[in-house]
């Protein structure tokens, strides 16, 4: 794997998102997570999971608007239709996932962040779906995900305002269980997957599947029915404007 790499920790595993421009969701990035979550469901000897960034700043900022930009729409369709799939594997799984937000987790890195089981988020770092200020709805599966995560109440803040949260709102939003200092996060971290991991492996892998079976079955079920809607949001012209706006900022600061 050439954007993220499997790093052990006796029964646990870290699987650590180390691409450049900051974890920028691509083509190789979703192949590498689908490869990533088929190995850790398949190795026995794996109790849990943490997902985790090896840029300090950066959990993941979404999207290579960069890359991605320059698909056509047949090649787009295809690039969401395995990103989707990525989310399912990653939400499927039977193991344990703690996600050690270190860093800004915005659109696509909230969606990473949001198949765990428990998200802890580094003061100050922020955390949200902005895919409404972009110009395109989320995903079907994407959708419910955040169903499944966030209190009804936080919704539509999430969702239909596109803000993005941090610290104490992040929690009350459902975007992050525990906020914790930058001395010693990481640490913290597997200390909480150690607490889920420490229970029966079993018990756990069917209770955490009935918990997540419904939600997998309504993303399965339509997603593809469903990302005609996504595309044409993302080739229309005021969205296609906004992505050359958004990647112009980008490159004044660089």
């Amino acid at each position: 794997m050439k954007t993220m790499r499997l790093e052990t920790r006796d029964a646990l595993r870290v699987l650590r998102f180390d691409k450049p421009r900051g974890n920028a969701i691509d083509p190789e990035f979703v192949d590498d997570l689908s490869q990533a979550a088929g190995a850790i469901a398949a190795d026995a000897s794996v109790r849990g999971v943490l997902l985790a960034s090896a840029h300090p700043k950066l959990f993941s900022p979404g999207l290579d608007l960069q890359f991605l930009c320059e698909l056509d729409r047949p090649a787009m369709g295809a690039f969401m239709a395995r990103f989707a799939r990525a989310v399912w594997a990653l939400y499927g799984l039977k193991k344990p996932v703690v996600a050690a937000v270190s860093g800004h987790a915005i659109a696509g890195g909230c969606i990473l962040a949001m198949t765990a089981d428990f998200r802890v988020l580094k003061r100050g770092a922020q955390i949200g779906l902005n895919e409404v200020k972009v110009g395109v709805p989320l995903p079907w599966s994407v959708a419910l995900l955040l169903r499944a995560s966030a209190p009804p109440e936080a919704l539509s803040r999430v969702a239909l305002l596109g803000r993005n949260f941090s610290d104490a709102e992040a929690v009350a939003a459902g975007l992050a269980d525990e906020i914790a200092e930058a001395d010693g996060f990481e640490q913290l971290c597997l200390a909480r997957l150690q607490e889920f991991a420490e229970k029966d492996a079993y018990s756990l892998g069917v209770t955490k599947g009935y918990l997540r079976a419904g939600a997998l079955r309504e993303m399965e079920a339509r997603e593809d029915d469903l990302q005609r809607e996504w595309l044409d949001a993302w080739f229309s012209p005021a969205t296609r404007e906004r992505i050359q706006q958004t990647l112009a900022a980008l490159k004044a600061k660089a």
